[in-house]
């Protein structure tokens, strides 16, 4: 099993390797083209075993960074640097990010500015990250309570997406990377879809999963392709359901709900929006709700970890994705997904009136 796909992001080529068993370091290096001082492997607490493994025949600087969002901090960047310096690594070395989203998008911010750029790949081991966070070249962390808010562009020249990971993800984990699958098969149109409805996906069938997988990569992949730092509208709809969902995680406080759970949630607010405002047929919404359910999200508002609204709808006024001085939301259509400037939400009290009426469950 085994398929490769290679995008250009921003004038960056990346090669997505889709496979059974994840690489060694010598495997790595020899796909980067041997030119490579000396390598930085960062992983956390649950892929360091991982991580030995791939670096086991090759010498190599380790960052072992704490698990899960929490983690996503300027503290952890600082940690990562710091290794590298330590280690007297030089622009010609290699940031090897191995993990989930948190891992990747640490290392390939840390990658990004270390002496103005360092190599950098990634070996990805989730499902949301195979499906999404490592694809594209968005990295970052979290600051003053807000999700990703600082950031770069810098995507890994190599991505491994070994399918033998997924067999021992925890559930809450496969859930997570099933939410941005579903996302992605809203905007792809009918076909990953339907196969999404179809069958139940199950981790241990590694010829559909990665089928589904290099589905995915082929959507992301040609999306940011059309518009890689996400100055048109082209990539701005990757974020169906993430302007409630990243709301709801910085509400709830980061890190005590799933990425995936959140958003998941946020699609079936960003639907209800979509249905009132005449854009999202009740019929897809209802098609997509029902999808959401069979992986038993939580889908009811008000979310039961969700904080006062008022810390909602500040979370979404502070999006980093908003224009004008005010957000947008990405609502499903009849076909893909659609923009829509909160400008153009009209109700009684303005957007933010009819925002807090959704999240809240209350009849529109």
């Amino acid at each position: 099993m085994k398929e490769e796909r290679v995008f250009s992001f921003a004038g960056m080529t990346s090669r997505i390797i889709i496979g059974e068993a994840a690489p060694s370091a010598g495997e790595i290096i020899r796909d980067a083209g041997g030119n490579v001082s000396g390598i930085l492997a960062i992983c956390d607490e649950h892929t360091l075993p991982l991580a030995k493994k791939i670096t086991s025949e090759r010498p190599a600087s380790l960052c072992v960074l704490p698990p899960g969002e929490e983690a996503k901090t300027w503290e952890s960047v600082e940690r990562i640097l710091k290794t590298a310096r330590d280690s007297g690594l030089g622009r010609d070395s290699l940031f090897m990010g191995i993990g989930g989203g948190v891992v990747t998008d640490l290392a390939g911010f840390a990658a990004s500015v270390y002496m103005r750029g360092t190599g950098l790949c990634f070996v990805s081991t989730t499902l949301l990250g195979m499906v999404d966070a490592a694809v594209g070249g968005k990295t970052g962390f979290d600051l003053f309570g807000a999700k990703n808010l600082t950031g770069t562009f810098y995507p890994a020249s190599l991505v491994y997406m070994p399918v033998e990971t997924l067999r021992t993800l925890p559930e809450r984990e496969w859930k997570s990377g099933m939410a941005e699958l579903v996302k992605t098969a809203v905007i792809a149109g009918a076909e990953l879809f339907q196969i999404l409805k179809s069958d139940r996906l199950d981790p241990d069938d590694g010829e559909t999963l990665a089928a589904c997988i290099a589905r995915a990569v082929a959507v992301k992949g040609g999306i940011v392709e059309a518009d890689p730092l996400e100055l048109g509208t082209a990539r701005a709809l990757l974020n169906l359901g993430h302007t409630f969902g990243h709301a709801l995680e910085s509400s709830a406080g980061l890190g005590r709900i799933s990425h995936g759970e959140a958003v998941a949630w946020g699609m079936v607010r960003a639907c209800e929006l979509g249905v009132k405002l005449g854009v999202t047929p009740p019929g897809r919404a209802l098609d997509i709700r029902r999808l959401l359910e069979s992986y038993d999200f939580e889908l009811e508002a008000p979310h039961p970890f969700m904080g006062e609204d008022d810390c909602f709808i500040k979370a979404i006024e502070g999006d980093k994705k908003k224009k004008a001085g005010l957000p947008s939301f990405i609502v499903p259509g009849t076909e893909g997904a659609r923009i829509v400037p909160a400008a153009r939400i009209n109700g009684t009290g303005g957007w933010t009136c009819v925002i807090k009426n959704i999240i809240d469950g209350a009849a529109l």
